[in-house]
Protein backbone atom coordinates (compact mmCIF):
# COMPACT_ATOMS: atom_id res chain seq x y z
CA UNK A 1 0.00 0.00 0.00
CA UNK A 2 1.38 3.36 -1.07
CA UNK A 3 1.45 6.06 1.55
CA UNK A 4 2.64 9.64 1.81
CA UNK A 5 3.39 10.98 5.28
CA UNK A 6 4.09 14.66 5.90
CA UNK A 7 6.03 16.09 8.83
CA UNK A 8 7.68 19.33 9.87
CA UNK A 9 4.68 21.56 10.44
CA UNK A 10 4.29 23.72 13.52
CA UNK A 11 3.89 27.20 14.93
CA UNK A 12 6.29 29.92 13.81
CA UNK A 13 6.39 33.70 13.97
CA UNK A 14 6.07 35.80 10.85
CA UNK A 15 9.41 35.99 9.07
CA UNK A 16 10.45 32.58 10.33
CA UNK A 17 11.15 29.35 8.47
CA UNK A 18 9.95 25.78 8.40
CA UNK A 19 10.89 22.76 6.32
CA UNK A 20 8.20 20.25 5.50
CA UNK A 21 9.05 16.69 4.56
CA UNK A 22 7.01 14.05 2.78
CA UNK A 23 8.03 10.41 3.02
CA UNK A 24 6.79 7.87 0.51
CA UNK A 25 6.34 4.25 1.47
CA UNK A 26 5.16 1.15 -0.26
CA UNK A 27 5.96 0.81 -3.94
CA UNK A 28 6.12 4.54 -4.72
CA UNK A 29 9.33 6.11 -5.87
CA UNK A 30 9.11 9.87 -5.66
CA UNK A 31 11.54 10.23 -8.56
CA UNK A 32 9.00 8.68 -10.96
CA UNK A 33 6.08 10.95 -10.03
CA UNK A 34 5.08 14.55 -10.42
CA UNK A 35 5.20 15.63 -6.79
CA UNK A 36 3.43 18.64 -5.34
CA UNK A 37 2.58 20.51 -2.18
CA UNK A 38 -0.93 21.84 -1.70
CA UNK A 39 -2.41 23.78 1.20
CA UNK A 40 -5.84 24.46 2.58
CA UNK A 41 -6.71 27.26 4.95
CA UNK A 42 -9.90 27.17 7.05
CA UNK A 43 -12.91 28.06 4.92
CA UNK A 44 -10.87 28.02 1.73
CA UNK A 45 -10.35 25.64 -1.14
CA UNK A 46 -7.23 23.53 -1.39
CA UNK A 47 -4.67 25.32 -3.54
CA UNK A 48 -1.52 24.26 -5.34
CA UNK A 49 1.65 25.65 -3.78
CA UNK A 50 4.53 24.07 -5.73
CA UNK A 51 5.33 21.19 -8.05
CA UNK A 52 8.41 19.27 -9.11
CA UNK A 53 8.59 16.92 -12.08
CA UNK A 54 10.78 13.84 -12.57
CA UNK A 55 12.98 16.11 -14.69
CA UNK A 56 13.29 18.47 -11.71
CA UNK A 57 11.27 21.27 -13.28
CA UNK A 58 9.69 23.31 -10.51
CA UNK A 59 6.72 25.66 -10.47
CA UNK A 60 5.31 27.88 -7.71
CA UNK A 61 2.19 29.88 -7.07
CA UNK A 62 2.93 33.59 -7.31
CA UNK A 63 2.44 34.32 -3.61
CA UNK A 64 5.27 31.97 -2.54
CA UNK A 65 7.80 32.63 -5.30
CA UNK A 66 11.14 33.61 -3.83
CA UNK A 67 10.15 32.36 -0.38
CA UNK A 68 9.41 28.64 -0.82
CA UNK A 69 11.60 25.96 -2.41
CA UNK A 70 10.42 22.50 -3.42
CA UNK A 71 13.01 19.75 -3.71
CA UNK A 72 13.40 16.03 -3.38
CA UNK A 73 15.99 13.47 -2.31
CA UNK A 74 15.61 10.42 -4.53
CA UNK A 75 18.01 8.34 -2.46
CA UNK A 76 15.84 8.84 0.63
CA UNK A 77 12.54 8.92 -1.28
CA UNK A 78 11.68 12.23 0.38
CA UNK A 79 10.00 15.40 -0.85
CA UNK A 80 10.68 18.74 0.86
CA UNK A 81 9.21 22.20 1.02
CA UNK A 82 11.53 24.82 2.48
CA UNK A 83 9.45 27.80 3.57
CA UNK A 84 11.23 31.04 4.42
CA UNK A 85 9.97 34.50 5.34
CA UNK A 86 6.64 33.00 6.37
CA UNK A 87 3.56 35.20 6.53
CA UNK A 88 0.33 34.81 8.51
CA UNK A 89 -1.49 34.16 5.23
CA UNK A 90 0.64 31.01 4.78
CA UNK A 91 -1.24 29.44 7.68
CA UNK A 92 -2.89 26.25 6.42
CA UNK A 93 -2.77 22.49 6.41
CA UNK A 94 -0.11 21.47 3.91
CA UNK A 95 -0.56 18.29 1.88
CA UNK A 96 1.89 16.22 -0.12
CA UNK A 97 0.61 14.92 -3.46
CA UNK A 98 1.90 12.49 -6.05
CA UNK A 99 0.68 11.87 -9.58
CA UNK A 100 2.03 8.80 -11.32
CA UNK A 101 2.67 8.23 -15.02
CA UNK A 102 -0.69 6.45 -15.08
CA UNK A 103 -2.34 9.55 -13.51
CA UNK A 104 -2.98 7.83 -10.21
CA UNK A 105 -3.11 10.43 -7.46
CA UNK A 106 -2.02 9.89 -3.87
CA UNK A 107 -2.44 12.31 -0.95
CA UNK A 108 -0.81 12.54 2.43
CA UNK A 109 -2.76 13.24 5.61
CA UNK A 110 -1.51 16.82 5.94
CA UNK A 111 0.55 18.80 8.41
CA UNK A 112 -0.52 22.03 10.10
CA UNK A 113 1.49 25.20 9.59
CA UNK A 114 0.55 28.21 11.73
CA UNK A 115 2.26 31.57 11.30
CA UNK A 116 1.65 34.15 14.01
CA UNK A 117 1.87 37.86 13.39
Amino acid sequence: QVQLVESGGGLVQAGGSLRLSCAASGSMFIANNVMAWYRQAPGSQRELVATITPGIITTYRDSVKGRFTISRDNTKNLLYLQMDNLRPEDTAVYYCNAVSIGLQMTWGQGTQVTVSS
